[in-house]
């Protein structure tokens, strides 16, 4: 007799109410108990809309058109609330992408894990709390006591991951659905989650569904996957067998979108430097109390680097390792303690004007870069406000010539941000970052918030204009498979300080650090093949 599938779907097709729009379309799978499934595809694709039809929690506007949900044999469809309430939490557990968005900021942590026990369990309030803490040790809580009585905003992204993972796995459900849920971490933090989630699931026989962008990822920890586009099942089979030879165009898309390292340039480190930074120290006021004195938290300890000209240096690194704090300390946005910043060989300050003119920054979060009652056109029209010896009409020209080189052509000029998908958002930064021809360029995270094949498109792009005009670039990320496709030199940070830097091909090929390994080791080196597919292997593995 044959195991009877945990979750079966057959035939599920979704659309908007109001306009008719089929946004998911005949999708089947199936998941047997205890195993890890995927589900890939870039945003829109439908994958998140699918999933949440499983235990009927799809947004107002979306309905069901048509399909099956069977879970152990019942069908989800005809559930009452009752049975779905029942369900939801106790057999299905559900990790979202955004953990602050998931746990209560006016409850404690406490609260909100004992909420689940409460609701599902007749356990009595002593052996809840003993099961709670017990739970948060083994998702890696230093203090479980005192994480009872603090609030989500108390703790980091991954420990925040870590808690929403812990609330899941203390009614051992049968099923963890987890929604995108290491986008936002970085990678050590991103593959500690993730083994964490293996190692929990598998004590307790526990299957995954996993959906995400990610397919590094997704292959990694997954024995099957189902490849989705524009709500639509392309391709599904075993993860190997999609990776070496995949059939479908779209999935060769995907794979041939994960970063690769690029070529070798030759950079002259001889001469003066583009920029130098030299010793810089940041501190940052601490809390004030009434018993006791602000004290200032240090978040950068004596940092030193050079940017040559056209050189383009990474600055990498976990969240809270400093990168983002020299990176802001550099462009003026943050004064330091101690220490000094030359620009060309001369202090920054001997001709400020100049160097903020010839200084610009692309951030991680064009949406929230971009001022939103400004057309595309304005936006970049106004990166030229300060530049001299250049009229109006010679600003319009410019702006259109710049959105041209960053593949927005004029129909997208009389736009406005939010009519913009995110990669093209990003484009229009790198426009208003291009458009006065600086000499340095800062990019913070540029690509992290986009989908693998949109995010394949800036850095080829970035690439592009870097080679044309020449800028220095410090590129900061956590995303070290991005820095090996762009950089010329890493410089590795870790608490406010630098441990390693060296040519991209020194520190990827013979790291030094312990740091720089585990970082490294988080990250896949690929094989490509003749059939459009990859061979990912683990670095630093054994």
């Amino acid at each position: 007799m044959t195991q009877q599938k945990l979750l079966s779907v057959r035939n599920l097709s979704l659309e908007v109410a109001r306009s008719g729009v089929e946004v998911v379309k005949d999708v089947s799978f199936d998941i047997e108990p205890g195993e890890i499934f995927g589900i890939v595809g870039e945003s829109g694709s439908g994958k998140s809309l699918a999933t949440r039809a499983l235990i009927s929690l799809l947004p107002p506007p979306i309905k069901v058109t048509g399909g099956q949900v069977t879970y152990k044999g019942r069908d989800v469809m005809l559930m009452s609330e009752a049975d779905l309430r029942r369900m939801r939490g106790a057999e299905i557990g559900l990790v979202f992408q955004e953990p602050m968005t998931s746990l209560n900021p006016s409850m404690t942590i406490g609260r909100q894990l004992e909420e689940g026990l409460t609701l599902h369990t007749n356990v009595i309030a002593s052996e809840r709390r003993d099961r709670i803490v017990a739970m948060l040790e083994r998702v890696g809580i230093g203090d479980p006591q005192a994480a009872l009585c603090a609030y989500p905003h108390e703790f980091s992204g991954g420990m925040r991951q870590r808690i929403m993972l812990a609330s899941v796995m203390l009614l051992k459900p049968a099923l963890l659905i987890a929604d995108e849920p290491t986008t936002a971490l970085d990678a050590v933090i991103q593959r500690d989650v993730m083994e964490l989630m293996v190692e929990l699931t598998k004590a307790e026989g526990t299957a995954v569904l996993l959906i995400s962008h990610d397919l590094p990822m997704v292959a990694r920890y997954t024995s099957r996957i189902v490849v989705m586009e524009k709500g639509v099942v392309v391709e599904q089979g075993t993860t190997e067998r999609i990776l070496e030879t995949p059939q479908h165009p779209y999935t060769r898309k995907l794979l041939s979108s994960l970063p690769v390292r690029g070529k070798i340039r030759t950079i002259d480190t001889a001469s003066v430097p583009m920029v130098s930074a030299r010793n810089i120290v940041v501190d940052y006021a601490g809390r004030k109390s009434l018993l006791r004195k602000r004290t200032a938290k240090r978040a950068l300890h004596g940092v030193s680097v050079d940017i040559h000209a056209g050189e383009v240096v990474a600055l990498v690194g976990g969240s809270g390792s400093g990168k983002t704090t020299l990176g802001r300390t550099i462009a003026g946005l943050v004064r330091q303690s101690e220490g000094e910043v030359l620009f060309q060989g001369r202090e920054r300050e001997a001709d400020w004007r100049d160097y903020r003119l010839n200084c610009q920054m692309v951030f991680q979060d064009p949406f929230s870069s971009l001022d939103p009652r400004m057309t595309i056109l304005a936006l970049v029209e106004e990166a030229l406000r300060l530049v001299p010896d250049i009229d109006r009409s010679a600003k319009r020209k410019r702006a259109y010539e710049t959105l041209e080189e960053v593949g927005l052509g004029t129909d997208h000029a009389r736009r406005y941000p939010h009519e913009l998908s995110g990669g093209q958002r990003q484009r229009v930064a790198i426009a208003r970052a291009i458009a006065r021809r600086p000499k340095f360029l800062i990019a913070d995270e540029p690509v992290s918030a986009l989908d693998v094949t949109v995010r394949a498109q800036v850095l080829t792009l970035f690439s592009d204009l870097q080679r044309r005009y020449g800028f220095s670039c410090l590129f900061i990320s956590h995303d070290l498979g991005v820095v090996e496709q762009v950089a010329d030199r890493v410089v590795v940070m870790q608490d406010g300080r630098i441990i390693e830097q060296g040519d991209r091909n020194t520190i990827f090929d013979r790291p030094q650090a312990t740091y720089t390994r585990r970082l490294l080791s988080a990250i896949p080196a690929l094989d490509l093949n003749e059939t459009g597919g990859v061979k990912l292997k683990w670095r630093l593995e054994a």
